[in-house]
Protein backbone atom coordinates (compact mmCIF):
# COMPACT_ATOMS: atom_id res chain seq x y z
CA UNK A 1 0.00 0.00 0.00
CA UNK A 2 1.58 3.22 -1.03
CA UNK A 3 2.55 5.58 1.81
CA UNK A 4 4.08 8.92 1.70
CA UNK A 5 7.52 8.37 2.61
CA UNK A 6 8.18 11.38 4.68
CA UNK A 7 4.92 9.58 6.70
CA UNK A 8 6.40 6.64 6.73
CA UNK A 9 10.05 7.32 8.17
CA UNK A 10 8.34 9.30 10.56
CA UNK A 11 6.53 7.08 12.05
CA UNK A 12 9.35 4.48 11.83
CA UNK A 13 11.75 7.01 13.92
CA UNK A 14 8.20 6.94 16.44
CA UNK A 15 7.98 3.00 17.02
CA UNK A 16 12.08 2.20 16.27
CA UNK A 17 14.62 1.56 19.61
CA UNK A 18 16.49 4.19 20.01
CA UNK A 19 20.59 3.60 20.65
CA UNK A 20 19.94 6.32 23.30
CA UNK A 21 17.35 5.88 25.94
CA UNK A 22 17.83 9.17 27.38
CA UNK A 23 16.32 10.68 24.39
CA UNK A 24 13.49 7.84 24.79
CA UNK A 25 12.68 8.71 28.32
CA UNK A 26 12.84 12.89 27.68
CA UNK A 27 10.09 11.81 24.89
CA UNK A 28 8.12 9.88 27.34
CA UNK A 29 8.23 12.96 29.81
CA UNK A 30 7.25 14.63 26.80
CA UNK A 31 3.74 13.21 26.15
CA UNK A 32 3.34 12.87 29.57
CA UNK A 33 4.16 16.57 30.65
CA UNK A 34 1.42 17.25 27.26
CA UNK A 35 -1.33 14.87 28.84
CA UNK A 36 -0.96 16.26 32.30
CA UNK A 37 -1.30 19.70 31.59
CA UNK A 38 -4.20 19.26 29.39
CA UNK A 39 -5.89 17.16 32.31
CA UNK A 40 -5.49 19.96 34.31
CA UNK A 41 -6.54 22.32 32.98
CA UNK A 42 -9.68 20.48 31.89
CA UNK A 43 -10.32 19.16 35.22
CA UNK A 44 -9.84 22.84 37.18
CA UNK A 45 -11.97 24.73 34.56
CA UNK A 46 -14.51 22.49 35.08
CA UNK A 47 -14.22 22.91 38.75
CA UNK A 48 -14.48 27.01 38.18
CA UNK A 49 -17.65 26.55 35.67
CA UNK A 50 -19.18 24.14 38.62
CA UNK A 51 -18.92 26.63 41.18
CA UNK A 52 -19.90 29.56 38.61
CA UNK A 53 -22.79 27.92 37.78
CA UNK A 54 -23.67 26.53 41.26
CA UNK A 55 -23.66 30.54 43.07
CA UNK A 56 -25.78 31.12 39.24
CA UNK A 57 -28.66 28.97 40.68
CA UNK A 58 -28.35 30.53 44.51
CA UNK A 59 -28.42 34.21 43.20
CA UNK A 60 -30.72 34.11 40.44
CA UNK A 61 -33.31 32.02 42.29
CA UNK A 62 -33.72 34.94 44.56
CA UNK A 63 -32.98 37.66 42.87
CA UNK A 64 -35.08 38.71 39.71
CA UNK A 65 -33.32 39.72 36.53
CA UNK A 66 -34.73 43.46 35.99
CA UNK A 67 -36.62 45.69 38.42
CA UNK A 68 -38.56 48.55 37.66
CA UNK A 69 -39.14 51.49 39.92
CA UNK A 70 -39.93 55.02 40.17
CA UNK A 71 -37.66 57.73 41.44
CA UNK A 72 -40.35 58.58 44.55
CA UNK A 73 -39.74 55.33 45.07
CA UNK A 74 -43.65 54.31 44.89
CA UNK A 75 -45.66 53.04 42.01
CA UNK A 76 -49.29 54.17 42.26
CA UNK A 77 -50.48 52.74 38.83
CA UNK A 78 -48.74 49.57 39.12
CA UNK A 79 -51.08 47.56 37.56
CA UNK A 80 -50.95 49.98 34.38
CA UNK A 81 -46.89 49.62 34.58
CA UNK A 82 -47.67 46.33 34.04
CA UNK A 83 -49.75 45.64 31.29
CA UNK A 84 -47.14 47.91 30.00
CA UNK A 85 -44.70 45.65 30.56
CA UNK A 86 -46.56 42.29 29.19
CA UNK A 87 -46.26 44.29 25.51
CA UNK A 88 -42.94 42.87 25.23
CA UNK A 89 -42.88 39.45 23.91
CA UNK A 90 -39.02 39.10 26.07
CA UNK A 91 -40.82 39.52 29.51
CA UNK A 92 -42.08 35.95 31.17
CA UNK A 93 -43.63 37.37 34.30
CA UNK A 94 -44.01 40.58 36.22
CA UNK A 95 -44.74 40.26 40.03
CA UNK A 96 -45.22 43.77 42.45
CA UNK A 97 -43.68 43.87 45.53
CA UNK A 98 -43.55 46.29 48.77
CA UNK A 99 -39.74 46.36 50.19
CA UNK A 100 -38.49 48.31 53.27
CA UNK A 101 -35.66 47.93 56.29
CA UNK A 102 -36.86 47.09 59.20
CA UNK A 103 -35.70 45.55 63.06
CA UNK A 104 -37.22 41.72 63.69
CA UNK A 105 -37.39 41.67 67.78
CA UNK A 106 -38.03 38.01 69.45
CA UNK A 107 -37.21 37.19 73.20
CA UNK A 108 -35.02 40.47 73.81
CA UNK A 109 -33.37 38.98 70.35
CA UNK A 110 -33.19 41.98 67.61
CA UNK A 111 -31.46 41.79 63.61
CA UNK A 112 -31.90 43.88 60.96
CA UNK A 113 -34.07 42.50 58.21
CA UNK A 114 -35.16 43.43 54.57
CA UNK A 115 -38.89 42.49 54.40
CA UNK A 116 -40.51 42.62 50.94
CA UNK A 117 -44.14 42.30 50.65
CA UNK A 118 -45.20 39.74 47.75
CA UNK A 119 -48.26 38.31 46.04
CA UNK A 120 -47.71 34.28 46.64
CA UNK A 121 -49.30 33.18 43.23
CA UNK A 122 -47.08 35.55 40.78
CA UNK A 123 -43.84 35.41 43.01
CA UNK A 124 -43.76 31.51 42.13
CA UNK A 125 -43.26 32.73 38.38
CA UNK A 126 -40.72 35.10 39.39
CA UNK A 127 -38.16 33.26 41.68
CA UNK A 128 -37.94 30.01 43.22
CA UNK A 129 -38.66 31.15 46.88
CA UNK A 130 -41.53 28.46 47.07
CA UNK A 131 -39.05 25.51 46.08
CA UNK A 132 -36.36 27.04 48.76
CA UNK A 133 -39.34 26.70 51.65
CA UNK A 134 -38.28 23.87 54.34
CA UNK A 135 -40.78 24.73 56.41
CA UNK A 136 -44.30 25.64 55.81
CA UNK A 137 -45.22 27.10 52.86
CA UNK A 138 -46.01 29.90 50.35
CA UNK A 139 -49.50 29.54 50.43
CA UNK A 140 -49.45 30.18 54.09
CA UNK A 141 -49.10 34.37 53.49
CA UNK A 142 -52.58 35.13 53.33
CA UNK A 143 -53.58 39.03 53.66
CA UNK A 144 -54.52 40.41 56.70
CA UNK A 145 -53.38 37.48 58.60
CA UNK A 146 -49.72 39.20 59.54
CA UNK A 147 -48.02 36.07 58.72
CA UNK A 148 -44.47 36.35 58.03
CA UNK A 149 -41.82 34.04 55.84
CA UNK A 150 -38.17 34.19 56.94
CA UNK A 151 -34.61 33.21 56.30
CA UNK A 152 -33.16 29.87 58.09
CA UNK A 153 -30.16 31.98 59.47
CA UNK A 154 -32.51 34.93 60.80
CA UNK A 155 -34.89 32.20 62.50
CA UNK A 156 -32.06 30.77 64.53
CA UNK A 157 -30.39 33.51 65.14
CA UNK A 158 -33.66 35.06 66.87
CA UNK A 159 -34.72 31.37 68.14
CA UNK A 160 -38.20 30.93 66.44
CA UNK A 161 -39.39 28.41 64.25
CA UNK A 162 -43.06 27.79 62.97
CA UNK A 163 -46.08 29.35 65.07
CA UNK A 164 -43.87 31.59 67.07
CA UNK A 165 -44.44 35.54 67.20
CA UNK A 166 -42.48 38.38 65.44
CA UNK A 167 -42.07 41.69 66.15
CA UNK A 168 -41.15 44.45 63.37
CA UNK A 169 -39.98 47.91 63.58
CA UNK A 170 -40.18 50.19 60.95
CA UNK A 171 -38.46 53.29 60.37
CA UNK A 172 -41.91 55.17 60.29
CA UNK A 173 -43.03 56.91 63.38
CA UNK A 174 -46.31 57.28 64.95
CA UNK A 175 -47.31 60.31 66.92
CA UNK A 176 -49.31 60.08 70.32
CA UNK A 177 -49.74 61.56 73.80
CA UNK A 178 -46.38 59.88 74.67
CA UNK A 179 -44.72 61.96 71.63
CA UNK A 180 -43.04 60.00 68.54
CA UNK A 181 -42.82 56.11 69.07
CA UNK A 182 -42.07 53.73 66.25
CA UNK A 183 -44.85 51.92 64.67
CA UNK A 184 -44.92 48.41 65.78
CA UNK A 185 -46.81 45.09 64.43
CA UNK A 186 -46.62 41.48 65.18
CA UNK A 187 -45.91 38.84 62.96
CA UNK A 188 -46.61 34.57 63.02
CA UNK A 189 -44.01 32.48 61.75
CA UNK A 190 -45.33 30.31 59.06
CA UNK A 191 -42.56 29.10 56.79
CA UNK A 192 -38.90 29.23 56.83
CA UNK A 193 -37.22 29.04 53.49
CA UNK A 194 -33.20 27.94 53.03
CA UNK A 195 -31.75 29.49 49.82
CA UNK A 196 -28.05 28.69 51.05
CA UNK A 197 -25.18 30.51 52.11
CA UNK A 198 -22.92 33.18 50.63
CA UNK A 199 -25.03 36.19 49.87
CA UNK A 200 -26.70 36.31 52.99
CA UNK A 201 -30.35 35.68 51.69
CA UNK A 202 -31.02 33.41 54.81
CA UNK A 203 -30.15 35.95 56.95
CA UNK A 204 -31.08 38.94 55.87
CA UNK A 205 -34.51 38.64 53.90
CA UNK A 206 -38.35 37.83 55.17
CA UNK A 207 -41.14 37.89 53.18
CA UNK A 208 -44.79 38.74 54.25
CA UNK A 209 -48.03 39.49 52.13
CA UNK A 210 -48.33 42.29 49.42
CA UNK A 211 -51.28 43.57 51.41
CA UNK A 212 -49.99 43.73 54.83
CA UNK A 213 -46.68 44.97 53.61
CA UNK A 214 -48.53 47.79 51.81
CA UNK A 215 -50.43 48.77 55.98
CA UNK A 216 -47.20 48.40 57.14
CA UNK A 217 -45.44 50.93 55.53
CA UNK A 218 -48.22 52.85 55.45
CA UNK A 219 -48.14 52.45 50.88
CA UNK A 220 -51.73 53.05 50.28
CA UNK A 221 -52.58 50.88 46.78
CA UNK A 222 -48.95 51.43 45.96
CA UNK A 223 -45.99 49.30 45.09
CA UNK A 224 -42.00 49.50 46.08
CA UNK A 225 -41.10 48.37 42.63
CA UNK A 226 -41.76 45.84 40.25
CA UNK A 227 -39.57 42.55 39.87
CA UNK A 228 -39.60 41.65 36.10
CA UNK A 229 -38.84 37.79 34.52
CA UNK A 230 -37.07 37.60 30.70
CA UNK A 231 -36.53 35.19 28.40
CA UNK A 232 -32.66 35.50 28.60
CA UNK A 233 -31.03 36.37 32.02
CA UNK A 234 -27.57 37.99 30.66
CA UNK A 235 -29.35 40.04 27.90
CA UNK A 236 -31.00 42.21 31.28
CA UNK A 237 -28.37 45.16 30.55
CA UNK A 238 -29.45 45.86 26.71
CA UNK A 239 -32.79 45.23 27.29
CA UNK A 240 -33.31 47.42 31.20
CA UNK A 241 -32.11 50.23 28.36
CA UNK A 242 -35.39 49.16 26.05
CA UNK A 243 -37.51 49.62 29.07
CA UNK A 244 -35.93 53.11 29.99
CA UNK A 245 -36.74 54.49 26.90
CA UNK A 246 -40.14 52.73 26.74
CA UNK A 247 -41.53 53.56 30.13
CA UNK A 248 -40.27 57.27 29.90
CA UNK A 249 -38.45 59.61 32.33
CA UNK A 250 -40.06 58.78 35.82
CA UNK A 251 -39.14 55.16 35.81
CA UNK A 252 -35.97 53.23 36.84
CA UNK A 253 -34.90 50.23 35.37
CA UNK A 254 -32.20 48.29 37.32
CA UNK A 255 -30.59 44.53 36.43
CA UNK A 256 -29.27 41.87 38.18
CA UNK A 257 -25.30 43.27 36.58
CA UNK A 258 -25.71 46.18 38.74
CA UNK A 259 -26.02 44.11 42.09
CA UNK A 260 -23.71 40.86 41.22
CA UNK A 261 -22.31 42.18 37.78
CA UNK A 262 -18.90 42.83 39.34
CA UNK A 263 -18.51 39.28 41.09
CA UNK A 264 -19.11 37.63 37.88
CA UNK A 265 -16.86 39.13 35.42
CA UNK A 266 -14.25 38.87 38.45
CA UNK A 267 -15.27 34.53 37.94
CA UNK A 268 -14.87 35.21 34.55
CA UNK A 269 -11.24 37.32 34.45
CA UNK A 270 -10.15 34.58 37.48
CA UNK A 271 -10.92 31.62 34.80
CA UNK A 272 -8.98 33.54 32.37
CA UNK A 273 -6.23 33.94 34.21
CA UNK A 274 -6.17 30.28 35.56
CA UNK A 275 -6.48 29.23 31.73
CA UNK A 276 -3.27 30.98 31.12
CA UNK A 277 -1.33 29.87 34.56
CA UNK A 278 -1.80 26.47 33.72
CA UNK A 279 -0.77 26.68 30.37
CA UNK A 280 2.46 27.02 31.95
CA UNK A 281 2.66 23.04 32.58
CA UNK A 282 2.01 22.85 28.92
CA UNK A 283 4.50 24.73 28.29
CA UNK A 284 7.36 22.89 30.00
CA UNK A 285 6.49 20.03 28.61
CA UNK A 286 6.76 21.50 25.23
CA UNK A 287 9.67 22.54 25.67
CA UNK A 288 10.88 19.29 26.63
CA UNK A 289 9.87 18.22 23.02
CA UNK A 290 11.66 20.51 21.44
CA UNK A 291 15.20 19.30 23.42
CA UNK A 292 14.16 15.75 22.44
CA UNK A 293 13.45 16.49 19.12
CA UNK A 294 16.74 18.13 18.78
CA UNK A 295 18.99 15.23 20.32
CA UNK A 296 16.86 13.35 17.70
CA UNK A 297 17.97 15.28 15.02
CA UNK A 298 21.73 14.78 16.25
CA UNK A 299 21.23 11.24 16.82
CA UNK A 300 20.34 11.12 13.33
CA UNK A 301 22.37 12.92 11.26
CA UNK A 302 24.18 9.71 9.46
CA UNK A 303 20.75 8.92 8.47
CA UNK A 304 19.55 12.03 7.61
CA UNK A 305 22.37 12.17 5.45
CA UNK A 306 21.98 9.08 3.50
CA UNK A 307 18.44 10.44 2.89
CA UNK A 308 19.73 13.31 1.37
CA UNK A 309 22.22 11.56 -0.95
CA UNK A 310 19.03 9.50 -1.83
CA UNK A 311 17.24 12.39 -3.09
CA UNK A 312 15.19 13.55 -0.37
CA UNK A 313 14.66 17.24 -0.33
CA UNK A 314 14.91 19.63 2.49
CA UNK A 315 11.38 19.85 2.74
CA UNK A 316 11.32 15.99 3.45
CA UNK A 317 13.42 16.08 6.42
CA UNK A 318 11.56 18.76 7.52
CA UNK A 319 7.94 16.38 7.20
CA UNK A 320 9.95 13.19 9.10
CA UNK A 321 10.67 15.37 12.14
CA UNK A 322 6.96 17.63 12.02
CA UNK A 323 5.48 14.32 11.97
CA UNK A 324 7.47 12.43 15.02
CA UNK A 325 6.80 15.62 17.03
CA UNK A 326 3.29 16.04 16.38
CA UNK A 327 2.33 12.05 17.05
CA UNK A 328 4.01 12.38 20.60
CA UNK A 329 1.73 15.81 20.26
CA UNK A 330 -1.13 14.25 19.47
CA UNK A 331 -1.04 10.88 22.00
CA UNK A 332 -0.22 13.11 25.31
CA UNK A 333 -3.27 15.81 24.22
CA UNK A 334 -5.83 12.65 23.82
CA UNK A 335 -4.28 10.93 27.09
CA UNK A 336 -5.29 14.47 28.79
CA UNK A 337 -8.43 14.63 26.98
CA UNK A 338 -9.49 11.04 28.21
CA UNK A 339 -8.12 11.36 31.59
CA UNK A 340 -9.49 15.29 32.00
CA UNK A 341 -13.00 14.30 30.96
CA UNK A 342 -13.13 11.16 33.53
CA UNK A 343 -12.16 13.54 35.88
CA UNK A 344 -14.36 16.34 35.51
CA UNK A 345 -17.28 14.21 35.54
CA UNK A 346 -15.76 11.86 38.63
CA UNK A 347 -14.68 15.04 40.99
CA UNK A 348 -16.88 15.05 43.71
CA UNK A 349 -17.13 12.04 44.11
CA UNK A 350 -13.28 11.63 44.23
CA UNK A 351 -13.07 14.62 46.59
CA UNK A 352 -15.98 12.79 48.56
CA UNK A 353 -13.73 9.63 48.55
CA UNK A 354 -10.72 11.32 50.24
CA UNK A 355 -12.97 13.76 52.33
CA UNK A 356 -13.86 10.44 54.15
CA UNK A 357 -10.98 8.51 53.90
CA UNK A 358 -8.93 11.03 55.55
CA UNK A 359 -11.38 12.64 57.89
CA UNK A 360 -10.96 15.99 56.81
CA UNK A 361 -13.19 18.75 54.67
CA UNK A 362 -11.42 20.42 52.36
CA UNK A 363 -14.66 22.76 51.77
CA UNK A 364 -16.85 24.81 54.07
CA UNK A 365 -19.68 26.42 53.42
CA UNK A 366 -19.18 29.22 55.38
CA UNK A 367 -16.14 30.26 53.25
CA UNK A 368 -16.75 29.19 49.39
CA UNK A 369 -20.73 28.93 48.95
CA UNK A 370 -20.36 25.11 49.10
CA UNK A 371 -19.47 22.30 51.18
CA UNK A 372 -18.27 20.21 48.25
CA UNK A 373 -16.40 20.79 44.90
CA UNK A 374 -18.72 21.21 42.59
CA UNK A 375 -17.54 20.36 38.24
CA UNK A 376 -19.57 21.04 34.73
CA UNK A 377 -17.40 20.16 31.96
CA UNK A 378 -18.06 22.41 28.53
CA UNK A 379 -16.78 20.87 25.65
CA UNK A 380 -15.88 24.37 24.27
CA UNK A 381 -13.34 24.46 26.60
CA UNK A 382 -12.06 21.10 25.63
CA UNK A 383 -11.61 21.55 22.66
CA UNK A 384 -10.00 24.84 23.39
CA UNK A 385 -7.75 23.47 25.61
CA UNK A 386 -6.55 20.16 22.96
CA UNK A 387 -6.30 22.25 20.04
CA UNK A 388 -3.79 25.45 22.24
CA UNK A 389 -2.32 22.26 23.50
CA UNK A 390 -2.22 20.38 19.62
CA UNK A 391 -0.77 24.37 18.14
CA UNK A 392 1.99 24.54 20.72
CA UNK A 393 3.02 20.59 20.41
CA UNK A 394 3.32 21.70 16.49
CA UNK A 395 5.20 25.02 17.07
CA UNK A 396 7.63 22.90 18.86
CA UNK A 397 8.39 20.73 15.58
CA UNK A 398 9.49 23.50 13.86
CA UNK A 399 13.23 24.66 14.80
CA UNK A 400 14.38 21.38 15.02
CA UNK A 401 12.83 20.09 12.07
CA UNK A 402 14.23 23.26 9.79
CA UNK A 403 17.98 22.53 11.59
CA UNK A 404 17.40 18.73 10.15
CA UNK A 405 17.06 20.42 6.91
CA UNK A 406 19.75 22.51 6.60
CA UNK A 407 22.00 19.63 7.47
CA UNK A 408 24.86 19.15 4.57
CA UNK A 409 24.96 15.84 3.66
CA UNK A 410 28.97 16.16 3.24
CA UNK A 411 29.65 17.68 7.11
CA UNK A 412 27.17 14.87 8.29
CA UNK A 413 29.18 11.87 6.51
CA UNK A 414 32.51 13.58 7.73
CA UNK A 415 32.91 12.03 10.40
CA UNK A 416 31.25 8.39 10.03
Amino acid sequence: MFRPAALFIGLRYTRAKRRNHFISFISLMSMLGIALGVLVLITVLSVMNGFDREIEKRVFSMVPPITVSSFSNAIINWQQVEKTLYTFPAIKAVAPFVSGEVMLTSSNLVQPALVNGILPDTEKNISELADKIVQGSIADLVPDRFNMIIGEELANRLDVGIGDKITVITPRVSLSLAGVLPRLKRFTVVGIFRAGSGFGFDSSLAFIHLADAQKLFEMGGAVTALHVKILDRYAAPKFAEKLTTALGQNAKVTDWTQQFGEYFRMVAQEKAMMFFILMLIILVAVFNLVCTLVMVVNEKEADIAILRTLGATPKMVMAIFIIQGSIIGVIGTLLGMAGGIALARHVTEVVNWIERLFHVQFLSSSVYFLDYLPSHLEWGDVWRISLSALALSLLATLYPAWHAARMEPVEALRYE
